[in-house]
């Protein structure tokens, strides 16, 4: 269902963005259009990449709610979006498991940053994350997702998270993890989470990849870096807190930068 809408399944929510060549060095934004708890603005644009900010009008997502994300960079433009603030995952009114669907579309000598702020899982919430990404074989992508387990004091809600991303039509990963109440047992257990409580992951995309992989190894405490089958590498890291799990993926997105 596109568009917004509040009913007993909560409100629906749709924001799309379209990101174009102009033909002058530039990258033009033919379409940036958002509805209900998502707002798009366009910010100052940064040599060819233009930029865009994710405002979240209201809280949520609540339970029941349904919000839609979706951007598409044409042949050689080049994208970054990002969020104003924390997304927060709340429980609402409406009973059921609240949706958050990302679908990104890259194409050919096209580039995408994807850097959103947290998102936060509130006790008591209930939210499923879904990230879609297609890129053609010269597309270059980088993206973040960062997950808080609960706010200051308290326990998390149940969140489950799944990015998919396919490379010229060929699956590069697809992965889930759920944490929280009612999850899978041993979530908060050594192998996945050492009982800390933010958890990130960053996926950089770049054609030179495939003929030179970058090195698997450790990147300080709580984050590793592994080349995948594809070219791409893959930063996962845990830590006690959203400010160190951040400064843990800076550090690792400034040395893959040298490499």
């Amino acid at each position: 269902m596109d568009g917004t809408g509040v009913n007993s399944a909560g409100v629906r929510s749709v924001a799309r963005i379209v990101a174009r060549d102009d033909g002058r060095g530039g990258t033009a934004l033919p379409l940036l259009e958002s509805d209900g708890p998502l707002a798009l603005r366009r910010t100052r644009a940064s040599g060819a990449e233009a930029r865009v900010m994710l405002v979240g009008a209201m809280s949520g997502p609540l339970g029941g709610d349904h919000f839609t994300v979706r951007a598409r960079v044409e042949e050689g433009a080049r994208l970054s979006v990002g969020s104003a603030a924390a997304t927060i995952a709340l429980p609402g009114q409406a009973k059921g498991e609240a949706r958050y669907d990302v679908r990104l579309d890259v194409a050919d000598q096209a580039e995408l940053h994807w850097l959103p702020e947290q998102l936060i899982s509130a006790q008591d919430s209930d939210l499923y994350v879904t990230t879609r990404v297609e890129l053609a074989a010269t597309a270059r992508l980088v993206l973040r997702e960062e997950q808080v387990l609960g706010r200051a004091g308290e326990e998390p809600g149940r969140l489950t998270s799944r990015l998919t991303v396919r490379v010229a039509g060929q699956v590069l990963l697809d992965q889930e993890l759920a944490c929280g109440p009612g999850a899978p047992g041993g979530w908060d257990g050594p192998a996945v989470l050492g009982g800390h409580r933010s958890v990130g992951q960053l996926l950089i995309v770049r054609p030179e990849f495939a003929a030179e992989p970058v090195p698997a190894r450790a990147l300080g405490e709580g984050a590793s870096v592994v080349p995948l089958a594809g070219p791409a590498a893959l930063v996962t890291a845990v830590a006690p807190d959203a400010l160190r799990l951040r400064r843990l993926l800076d550090e690792a997105l400034a040395s893959l930068a040298e490499t």
